[in-house]
């Protein structure tokens, strides 16, 4: 497959990892952007920022995570640490860095794991509705999501819970974007390669927060239903990694999909080291 950007298509990689591939994409030139996103998604998040990012000079990659998309469904893991080491092989493979990551929900914690294990390959962080610790739900709403997506309706729970991640102004083609999510579950192996993906605790990168000392940037959706209070998670992260934070009116769990307008030039003002406003 490949993905498609401002109607140019760009044709999928595989970095081989022990026990499968992961698929990214690579376009631009100039200085590196790894785009990880964020569980239950695809590497077509991106789809708004990246073009952006390769237009403003930087040279973007952007992958799926285990079991999703176009990589591979054979690991044994897939959790923060499993996805923080394929981003560190990537970085190697592709080279060019220290690089910018940036992710997204549980690729934000990936990230953020990645630059406490590789941080001379990690110039800045910008962290996107992140999961960095677990949140402080009970046990029993935890449960209950694990109900929710079990077969045979749990695509489709999934699917409808995703919709409600964009409560401001949803992008036009979220539809579509669905659709590709649907479509990718139903390949051999993904359902559950993303059942396992549920279970991840993100304990072991709250662990290593106090090891990063990049530059990193906080992007939180005021509206984000994945949090019982998105600006008291942003102050958290924002307190344990000395980071700037950008609160984006209205929005939900992907603030880069809903208003891009907004978080578009706030990344490229962090990134090339100018203000952001919060």
């Amino acid at each position: 497959m490949a993905e498609k950007r401002n109607g140019e298509l760009h044709p999928t990689r595989f970095l081989d990892r022990p026990g499968g591939r992961i698929a990214y994409d690579l376009a631009g030139v100039g200085p590196l952007v790894v785009c990880i996103p964020g569980m239950g998604d695809l590497r077509s998040s991106y789809r708004y920022l990246a073009p952006a990012l390769v237009e403003a000079g930087y040279r973007v990659a952007t992958m799926d995570l285990r079991g999703h998309g176009d990589s591979d469904a054979t690991f044994a893991d897939y959790d923060d640490v499993a996805a923080g080491t394929d981003i560190v092989a990537l970085l190697a493979e592709v080279g060019g860095g220290p690089a910018i990551l940036v992710g997204s929900s549980m690729g934000a914690g990936a990230a953020a794991w990645a630059a406490a294990e590789a941080p001379v390959r990690v110039a800045a962080l910008v962290l996107v509705g992140p999961f960095v610790r677990n949140p402080p739900a009970g046990r029993a709403a935890a449960l209950m999501f694990r109900l929710a997506l079990l077969r045979p309706w749990g695509a489709a729970a999934w699917s409808a819970w995703y919709a409600r991640l964009f409560p401001g102004r949803a992008p036009s083609d979220l539809s579509d974007h669905r659709a590709r999510i649907r479509e990718s579950l139903r390949r051999p192996g993904r359902w559950r390669a993303f059942t396992a993906t549920t279970h991840t605790s993100h304990a072991p990168v709250e662990a290593r927060l106090g090891e990063i000392a990049t530059r990193t940037l906080v992007v939180m959706g005021e509206r984000d239903p994945d949090f019982a209070d998105p600006r008291a998670e942003a102050a958290f992260i924002a307190d344990r990694l000395t980071a700037a934070v950008v609160m984006v009116p209205g929005a939900g769990h992907y603030p880069h999909g809903e208003y891009p307008e907004i978080v578009t030039p706030a990344i490229l003002g962090f990134i090339r080291g100018g203000a952001t406003h919060a």
